[in-house]
Parts: structure tokens; sequence; C-alpha cells
């Protein structure tokens, strides 16, 4: 049984797992589903006068990224790698240092993920978190035993060693979150306590090697200074320089794409969606008119999208623009999809069949561009090793044609979401793009639950226009990290005024978040609730019942499907 157990109360905009909701631009599946291996970060993904990356090792805790995340946040470089990730991965990206996550395994049991040897051949420091410090204790040389009072939830850390460099400035008693159910009952040789809680005498300890181990989680909004322990490790431990920002990642990734491109051209998906918007400013800005952006309109946009984005690229923003209405075919595509998973993968094979026609009409065209980001990578593939589960394939980066004609540029894979709009923010892009809600690649075929239809689709635009409307009116649109209507397969029976329905069931869902990594529901007013619920019955024939989604991330996802 699982011994090292995450918070599950992490905050409003804290709560766990990965991302499922992030626009991108295109349906491609990468090197054959990722292979169960994330591929290495590519140059331009690490920016500055010297590259340098704090590495995190992944045992499997659904909170690993977030202690990337909290890292990238102290702009230093940060990469989240299995436990059983070979030596020249990790060698390329330049380590000043490894933390070891949290995980659900338990040390002492037959076959436990353990740290590979050349973590401590390195001479480099490291920082284990909650499994990552049992693991430390019990591979060198200490003992880690089931606890016989476990310790979930808050606690007050005690710093012991007020010298220690890990835990400089940081309240003499600060809370932390505890989530464990084993502890060190002792220390391995050249270790000592550096801090305490009531229940944990090593609550933080360490040796001269640089070598820490932490018993709770820092990287939880639950633990306040938590950022301050993690910053003091990538500063003070690691000597870190701190070069990673978005305005060195924003050069440096137009100078790789002009060196990738050379005289080449260059074709990308357009959605209008933040990344995709990105993706393709950041190229043109680099390579100018070799790049031609393919807006295709699968017949799965909400209303008026296909007439706003391509007004707003081609006139405003002076870009090559080739706008496809493949809406028919699509849908015959869909006809009589009921799974999820099928309808994606459905989708993504279109998409690759329309790129690939287009181009040819294009004449020779050498690369494509699209939006993945470092989520869309984690949740598509599991790590290689056995501690990570495949959520569900992404829209960018699985279950589609193994075969690729043209070479992939994907200058936002290791971003996350916050990063992207920071780069959006340094290429100049207006406010109201930055900022747009994400919408998901698949479109409304995912928020249309069971089969979908023309029929179907009229009626969620219908509804969906009425959420948008009012929480724009609420001024609420750029509170909430995403905010739309999905028409469920359910009916019920209604009355409007002396008459029986059966109509359709939509649900509301909005939720806050800071990069769909981990969303909460959003406690919207009950006075607009009301005025929504009010004006779909009214305004959509179809529908007689309307209810809001009151589940967070976990352990739902954000979108239904």
């Amino acid at each position: 049984m699982a011994k090292d157990k995450s918070p599950q109360n992490l905050g409003d905009s804290h709560r766990i797992a990965t991302s499922d909701d992030l626009e991108v631009s295109t349906y491609l599946e990468i090197a054959k589903e990722l292979g169960g291996e994330q591929p290495s970060a590519p140059e331009e993904a690490i920016s500055g006068a010297k590259r340098e990356a704090i590495i995190v090792v992944d045992f499997g805790s659904q909170y690993s990224l977030l202690i990337a995340r909290r890292i990238r946040e102290c702009q230093v470089y940060c990469e989240l790698v299995p436990y059983d990730a070979p030596w020249e991965k990790i060698a390329a990206l330049n380590p000043k240092g490894f933390i070891l996550s949290g995980g659900p395994a338990s040390v002492y049991e037959p076959e436990a993920p353990l740290a590979p040897a050349y973590i401590y051949e390195s001479n480099l420091p490291v920082l284990g978190i909650c499994y990552g410090m049992q693991v430390i204790t019990h591979q060198l040389g200490g003992r880690v035993a089931p606890a016989t009072k476990h310790e979930y939830g808050h606690a007050i850390l005690h710093i012991s060693d007020v010298d220690s460099p890990l835990l400089a400035d940081l309240d003499n008693a600060s809370p932390v979150w505890m989530s464990h159910g084993d502890r060190i009952e002792e220390m391995p040789p050249g270790f000592s306590a550096l801090a305490y809680t009531e229940s944990s005498p090593f609550a933080v300890m360490g040796n001269d090697k640089q070598i820490f181990g932490l018993q709770f989680h820092p990287e939880v909004a639950h633990t306040p200074q938590g950022k301050t322990i993690l910053k003091n490790f990538a500063y003070r431990i690691c000597d870190c320089q701190g070069n990673w920002t978005m305005g060195n990642f924003t050069k440096d990734s137009q100078v790789k794409i002009k060196q990738q491109v050379g005289q080449g051209k260059v074709i990308s998906a357009l959605s209008g969606g933040v990344d995709s918007s990105i993706v393709a400013t950041l190229i043109h800005q680099a390579i100018g008119n070799q790049l031609t952006c393919i807006f295709v309109n699968n017949g799965l946009l909400r209303r008026e999208e296909a007439k706003r984005t391509t007004k707003v690229f081609r006139h405003n923003m002076g870009m090559n623009i080739i706008s496809v209405d493949a809406s028919d075919r699509f849908l015959q595509r869909l006809r009589g999809i009921i799974n999820p998973e099928t309808k994606r993968k459905a989708i993504g094979e279109e998409f690759i069949r329309v790129f690939e026609e287009e181009a040819k009409k294009i004449g020779k065209v050498d690369f494509l561009a699209q939006g993945t980001l470092y989520p869309d990578v984690i949740e598509s593939a599991s790590s290689g090793s056995q501690t990570s589960a495949k959520i569900k394939s992404h829209h960018n980066v699985g279950g589609l044609p193994a075969r690729m004609t043209l070479s992939l540029i994907e200058p936002l894979r290791y971003l996350f979401k916050d990063e992207v709009r920071q780069v959006g923010i340094e290429l100049g892009l207006p406010e109201e793009m930055i900022w747009r809600q994400p919408f998901p690649g698949p479109g409304l075929a995912i928020r249309v639950i069971g089969e979908v239809t023309r029929e179907k689709l009229e009626i969620l635009r219908g509804a969906d226009w009425i959420v948008m409307n009012e929480i724009k009116k609420a001024k609420l649109y750029h509170q909430l990290w995403q905010s739309f209507a999905i028409l469920t397969d359910v009916r019920s029976v209604g009355v409007m005024g002396d008459f029986r329905t059966y109509g359709y069931l939509v649900a509301i869902r909005a939720v806050t978040s800071e990069d769909a990594m981990t969303a909460d529901w959003a406690r919207l007013p009950y006075d607009i609730l009301a005025r929504i619920s009010n004006r779909i019955v009214n305004e959509v024939p179809e529908v007689n019942r309307v209810v809001y989604d009151i589940t967070s991330k976990p352990p739902s996802t954000i979108e239904w499907e």
C-alpha cells in the first residue's frame, strides 16, 4: 500500500495532476506516441548565456510537475525525468542539481523504485522530497519503517540548524504540509537533523555533501514558505544563475528557428487560441513569409470563431493564411463514434490528412509547427518507467499515424501555460489574445457527450454563447481559467407553459487554475448562474435543464471527455 500520500487540498489553484485542456495547434503523433519516453529538451528550450538545469527525478508523485513549476518560477530551468532515465539524457541538460520527487511506494518494498547511482556519483546537490527523502535514507545506509503515527495535513516546522543555507530566510516556526505513512527511524551516516515537527524528528536532514531531505511537500500552496526552500536549493546550494526568462527564451528560440528552417518553408495550424497564436507569431517574426498558417474549420468550433480568427491574423498581423472549410468531412468521420478517445484520434487523423493536402497545394513544404506544451507531453505518455499513468491521448501528441512527411518545429514543447503567455507578452501580442481562455484541440467534439451531430453542435453553440456572454458581462472572463457549456447525452422531462417537454440537459463548467495542471471549480455567484440557466432554457429550445459542475481536478479532469 502506498505510504507517501499527496495532499488533497492545495488551495484554489493547486489541486493536483496534469494538463487536459490546453489549446494546441495540431494533432500529430510524435515518435510513435513517444515510445513511452519523453525526449530530451532541445537546446532552444534552455535560454541564457550558460545553459543550466535542475532535474526533477519522478518517482510517480502526482505533484512532480508542481515541483518543476516552482523551480521555473525561480527563473531556473527545470525538467522532469523518470527515475530510470539514462545519464546521457541528463548530462545533455548541464544539471546543477537533482530533486527526488515523492511517490506512492515504500522504499523497503520489493522492486520499489530507487535513485540511479549516477545521482550520488555526480557530486551534485540532491534534495529528496517525502518519498525522495526516504530513497536517500534507504540507499545511503539509514532506516525507513512504517510510522506508528501517520502525518497527513498541516504541521509546524521548527528549525534546529539556523545556519543551514537550505532553510535561510524561513521563520523559526512555519506551517508545512505533511503527507506520509512511513518515517525515518535512523538517518544515514553523516546526516544531521536540520528541522523537526511534532511527529517527525527528522523533518529536514542534510550532510556536508549537499544532500538534503524534506519529509514535507514544499511545492504545494499549504507550505507557504516552500518556494523559499526551493529557491534556496537552486541558488544557495546549486549555485544557479537564474537565466531562465521568457525574454531569453523568445530571443534564443527565434535564432534557433532561423537556423533550423534555413530557406525552407513552414506550415502551422492556426486555431486562434493562445498556443497556436503564439507559435505562429514567434515563427512569423523569425522567418516572415516562409511561414504559411493553415486555419481548418473542422465544424467543431464555437459560434463566429472561424470568421474572427482569419480576420485577426490575415488583416491585422499580415500573415499568410489559408482557410479550409472541412466541416463536412470531419462530421462524416465522427459519425457513430461515442468513445472519447476514439473521437480524439479520429479528429487527429483527419487533421493530418487536411494538412498534407494543403501542403501539396503550397508546393514544397519542409516543416510543420505546432503548439505542444510540456503538460501535453507528460500527460500523453508514461515516463517510460512504471511510475506515471497515461491519462488520455493528447490531441497533438498521441494516437495518430506514425508516417510523417514533415519535420516538426515545437518551440513551446517545454513550457508551462503561464510561461507561454509571458512569451506572448514578449512578442507584443494584444492582451485579449494572450489571456484568451484555452479551447481544446478537438473542439466541441469533446463537449458533446456521445455521438457528434450537426444538430447537437448547434445546440451546444447556442448554450456556450450564452455562457460566454454572461461571464464577460459579469467581468469574470479573465478571472476564470475556463468557462463553457457541455451538451450531455441525457434528456429529462420538463414543463414549459402547459406542455410537457423532453429536452437535453446542459452542464456548465467554470474553473480556476494557473495552468490546467490543477483546477478548482469556480464559486460563481448564484445570480449569474441563474441568468445563464434562464437564458439557455428560454433561448435554446432543445434544452430544458441546466446543471453546474462542482468537481475539481482531481478527481475530475477539466473537460468531460
